[in-house]
């Protein structure tokens, strides 16, 4: 395996560890990238990954990721991230939860976990059982907690709709044809307010019988992951794992916006570039995708309730226009107008 600092996505991180478990075979890597603004969070993300050398670029990209999305949402939090790398029968055990919950433990409060991809609820009492450095535990009375997914989704339809806003000039999204790529949580939640305001969803996944069970539950068409980027459409929505707009999917590209929950969507730093060349409005990922770290973070800090979740998450609209104001001011593209932004709040800029 590579070491951090052979890889282009170190950035300077604080601190990198590789955590294994023999009794329970849990393989596990924690990245925090800064604890410039706070403790370090970010979720737990479950994987199963071709080469190891995959899910420390993984730990890497989203951890510094967590820092930029946490800065630009106003939150009191740095930025780390895990990712447990799944064996073959892609399948967690609860030792295996109790083991990372251990490790989290051993930061003493550097980081704080929470749900990511293929992680639940359930998993984090599991984690829970041997760390308090957790978030996303189920909610209990008026206090905030549970799934950040409706939060994460909630924060990408609004930032969706002010980007129809800036670009269309439009207030809503009835008539119009959002190319959703996923079929998970936010994605699901995503279509759901999409729908309701009479927008026409297209959706593709993966998994077929995850997309045919969103276009069932929404009245969706599906259509192949090898079309949904360059379907005729007003946004483009990607909601599935990152690295996918490159060189040649930004040329196929056939929707006037990008706009949805992936994180690390750009392939390289000069697509976000490229975007801005072909005339494609991008809301920057970790701006629009910020809903679910919101309530983590108000979860995990007890510094409010349900209204100042959705304060916050109403907040994701402005820092957008912001971007796209200073993008059309500088001639700068909206991801490395967010990426400057962002820099200067963690002390790097």
């Amino acid at each position: 395996m590579s070491t951090p600092w052979d890889l282009a996505d170190f950035d300077e991180h604080e601190e990198v560890q590789f955590v294994t478990d023999h009794a329970s075979g849990l393989k596990a890597i924690i990245a925090i990238h800064s604890t410039h603004l706070g403790p370090a969070a970010g979720g737990a993300r479950y994987w199963r990954y071709v080469e190891d050398d995959h899910a420390l670029v993984d730990a890497l990209r989203l951890s510094r990721g967590m820092s930029y999305k946490n800065a630009m949402a106003g939150l009191p939090l740095g930025g780390g991230k895990s990712v447990i790398l799944a064996g073959p029968e892609k399948s967690k055990t609860t030792d295996q939860l109790h083991a990372f919950g251990q490790a989290v433990d051993n930061l003493c409060g550097r980081y704080v976990t929470a749900e990511d991809v293929n992680m639940s609820v359930s998993d984090m009492i599991e984690i829970a059982r041997m760390t308090k450095y957790v978030a996303g535990l189920p909610v209990e009375g008026a206090r905030v907690g549970g799934d950040p997914g409706p939060h994460t989704s909630l924060g990408v339809f609004l930032g969706l709709k002010a980007a129809v806003r800036h670009a269309l000039g439009k207030d809503n999204l009835d008539g119009l044809h959002i190319a959703i790529q996923g079929a998970g949580s936010v994605a699901t939640g995503v279509a759901m307010h999409a729908v309701a305001e009479g927008a026409r969803i297209s959706v593709a996944d993966v998994h077929d019988d995850k997309a045919r069970q969103l276009a069932d539950a929404v009245g969706a068409a599906v259509v192949s992951t090898d079309d949904i980027l360059s379907l005729e459409a007003d946004v483009v929505s990607p909601n599935a794992l990152g690295a996918i707009l490159d060189e040649q999917s930004i040329a196929g590209l056939n929707a006037p916006i990008v706009a949805g929950g992936a994180n690390n969507q750009l392939a390289t730093p000069q697509d976000g570039a490229r975007l801005k060349e072909r005339g494609i409005l991008y809301a920057p990922d970790y701006v629009i995708n910020a809903g679910g770290i919101i309530n983590v973070c108000t979860e995990y800090l007890a510094d409010g309730d349900a209204s100042l979740v959705r304060e916050r998450i109403d907040g994701i609209p402005l820092r957008l226009e912001q971007i796209w104001d200073e993008s059309e001011r500088s001639g700068r593209d909206p991801a490395a107008v967010a990426d400057a932004m962002a820099q200067r709040l963690i002390g790097r800029g």
